[in-house]
């Protein structure tokens, strides 16, 4: 039986550094430190994906007619204040509830073809989507959209990670239905993009 939610720090929505900046420091970094990521920096890095950013439930990425297809969840290996598992991430209440107990980045790692950022970096994001919410409104045009907001998302979170000084990289490479078995996903998820997330070495 897993623990209630655990809601996360408020995201901050002023930083240290420009946005110009960010952009001129973006790099992929995939040799990372073992050190562990604090919790608020985790819940940054979230809000930046997925982050509620209205009321009404827009987010920090565009979705083709905010519909929202786009699932986040995050596999906690090194953490301040966080058990190692892995845990979906819930928008509106800015909130992570765990799926799959103990560090599973290894596990990960193995379902990327043994990338080896994917077991070293403190934690990992998973991105997934279920492509129906977007197909309902825009046919057989939604699998393009579906995927430019996983791109939006992606980038959101290597700017805010250069903004925390932490390094991050964007994976493609792995076997689906294997991320799908190590994550715990439901049937309708397809897993889209890995991001391994550490300091930087």
């Amino acid at each position: 039986m897993f623990a209630a939610a655990v809601r996360l720090p408020a995201p901050r929505t002023t930083g240290r550094i420009s946005l110009e900046e960010v952009l001129l420091k973006r790099r992929s970094i995939r040799e990372y430190r073992n050190e562990p990521l604090t919790l608020a920096e985790i819940s940054q890095l979230l809000w930046a994906a997925q982050g509620a950013t209205h009321r009404d439930g827009l987010r920090t990425a565009p979705s083709a007619g905010a519909l929202y297809p786009l699932e986040l969840y995050v596999v906690i290996g090194n953490a301040k204040d966080l058990e190692p598992g892995i845990y979906k991430y819930a928008t509106g209440p800015h909130t992570l509830t765990q799926v799959v107990s103990g560090d599973k980045r290894s596990a990960l790692a193995a379902a990327a073809l043994e990338q080896p950022q994917v077991a070293e970096g403190a934690i990992c994001l998973v991105f997934s989507a279920v492509y129906e919410r977007t197909m309902k409104k825009y046919r057989e045009r939604a699998v393009r959209y579906v995927h430019m907001e996983a791109g939006h998302a992606a980038q959101n979170v290597c700017l805010q990670a250069t903004a925390l000084n932490l390094g991050a990289v964007v994976l493609g490479a792995f076997q689906d239905a294997q991320v799908k078995r190590v994550v715990n996903m439901p049937a309708e998820e397809q897993p889209l993009y890995i991001m391994p997330v550490g300091r930087i070495r």
